[in-house]
């Protein structure tokens, strides 16, 4: 079974919702932090914990790498264990690195992140450069069964600049990347229906969401958005297919973070926080589609 088959699957058996490993080492309870001698080491316990107290509930894992980046070599030892963590327990990762160039260069990112130390299952891509900045990646993915989500209408006010620009021909840039993607997903399908190849499309911007959804029903949707960034469960919902699948709404804050609202010494008390908040962001997910 590919990539996209099985976080398919993911969804309709544990709901929407995917987890953003957005981790930096000030979102742990400040107790917990000054157990540890080193930030990767902490950033580690962290997702693990998380990990373990979302697994059942959570249908992926989306991985940020700056973050782990920042740490420099340490970090991405924590970055690779980490992606590591989550396939060996049979779950679902996202690697969210944005990459977009060509030929050459983009074969050698897709083997980077299809193969090796940071394999995973989703990556996310940048199309800007044309269709032949993501070619390398179909034809890894073809061998690997490994899939993409393709930046299209993103979750940040900036999109405005570009994305959502008026185009002489007619219609939206975003629109242009959408429908380019839906013909590119085409030749690479998984049983479910859907593409390999899926789109970025943010919840915080609710005009147009019904329209998109009903256009490119056969693209899997990345929704990111939700939470910290503004997006609520009515916008993220309109993104979902009637099913309830089609897509999964990504929060990173909102869940790294929910043992804000009662503060706590212990990573394993963080992370239950953490499940609460995805839990509830379930629910919410599931009233406001069947509303």
């Amino acid at each position: 079974m590919n990539s996209i088959d099985r976080l398919h699957e993911s969804t309709i058996t544990k709901g929407a919702v995917c987890v953003g490993l957005d981790t930096a080492f000030e979102y742990l309870p400040e107790a917990a932090r000054e157990r540890f001698p080193d930030r990767a080491g902490a950033i580690l316990a962290y997702n693990k914990a998380l990990i373990d107290a979302t697994f059942d509930a959570a249908a992926c894992y989306k991985v940020q790498i700056a973050y782990y980046e920042a740490l420099g070599l340490a970090g991405l030892a924590v970055y690779s264990k980490t992606l590591s963590y989550i396939r060996e327990r049979g779950g679902l990762v996202i690697a969210d690195i944005k990459r977009g160039d060509i030929a050459d260069t983009a074969e050698r990112y897709a083997a980077a992140h299809f193969y090796g130390d940071f394999e995973a299952d989703f990556v996310t891509l940048n199309p800007y450069m044309g269709i032949d900045s993501l070619t390398p990646w179909l034809n890894a993915a073809e061998k690997t069964g490994k899939g993409a989500f393709i930046l299209t209408r993103t979750s940040n006010p900036g999109m405005r600049d570009f994305e959502n620009q008026e185009l002489s021909a007619g219609g939206k840039l975003y629109d242009a990347v959408a429908r380019a993607i839906a013909a590119f997903a085409l030749r690479y399908k998984g049983g479910c229906g859907y593409g390999g190849f899926g789109a970025v499309i943010g919840c915080t911007e609710q005009e147009e969401a019904a329209a998109i959804r009903e256009k490119y029903n056969k693209l899997f949707f990345l929704i990111p958005g939700y939470g910290a960034q503004g997006g609520g469960a009515e916008s993220a919902a309109v993104l979902l297919n009637p099913d309830g699948g089609g897509g999964v709404v990504n929060a990173s804050r909102s869940i790294l973070k929910a043992w804000e609202k009662a503060p706590c010494d212990s990573l394993e008390e963080a992370a239950a926080a953490a499940r609460e908040a995805l839990l509830e962001m379930r629910r919410e997910l599931s009233r406001a589609k069947s509303a």
